[in-house]
């Protein structure tokens, strides 16, 4: 869950920034909706790999 409102508020963020270079709220949208998907991708496998390597566990 925490994830997901991590990407929506990036998505928001991302598409007032677009929005502030462009002057155009469907290209700063699809910016913004271009941007999220690769780095939904990426937070996915960072958190796979993190779950494998075991950061900090103790045995």
């Amino acid at each position: 869950m925490t994830s997901l409102l991590w990407a929506l508020g990036g998505l928001l963020v991302m598409a007032g920034a677009g929005l502030a270079f462009t002057g155009a709220p469907t290209v700063g949208g699809g910016l913004a909706a271009v941007n999220a998907v690769p780095g939904r991708i990426s937070h996915a496998a960072c958190e796979r790999l993190g779950a494998i390597i075991g950061w900090g566990r103790h045995v």
